[in-house]
C-alpha cells in the first residue's frame, strides 16, 4: 500500500535529485523510498549484502588478518625505535 508523503526540501536539492533520478530511469519517489528502506533496514540490522560483498565474504579469515596486523605492528615498532 502506498502512502502519500509531503516533504519540505530545498529547491536546488530537489532539482539535483530529479536529474539524478531521471539519469537512472527512476522516479524521485522510488529513489526516496529506496533510500528510506536502506536506512531503516540498516538500523534494524536487516541490511542485505551486495552481490560483491556476498562473493567476497569468507575469502580472508580473521586469523590471517590478525597475523598481518601484528606482523606490521612489529615492523613499525622496529622501524621507529
Amino acid at each position: 500500500m502506498n502512502t502519500k508523503l509531503t516533504l519540505s526540501i530545498d529547491g536546488k536539492t530537489v532539482s539535483r535529485a530529479k536529474r539524478y533520478a531521471k539519469a537512472r530511469n527512476r522516479s524521485l519517489s522510488k529513489l526516496v523510498e529506496s533510500y528510506l528502506q536502506a536506512v531503516t533496514e540498516e538500523e534494524a540490522g536487516e541490511a542485505e549484502s551486495t552481490p560483491l560483498v556476498a562473493e567476497l565474504s569468507g575469502v580472508v579469515s580473521a586469523a590471517s588478518t590478525k597475523d598481518r596486523r601484528s606482523g606490521y605492528a612489529a615492523y613499525l615498532a622496529e622501524k621507529y625505535r
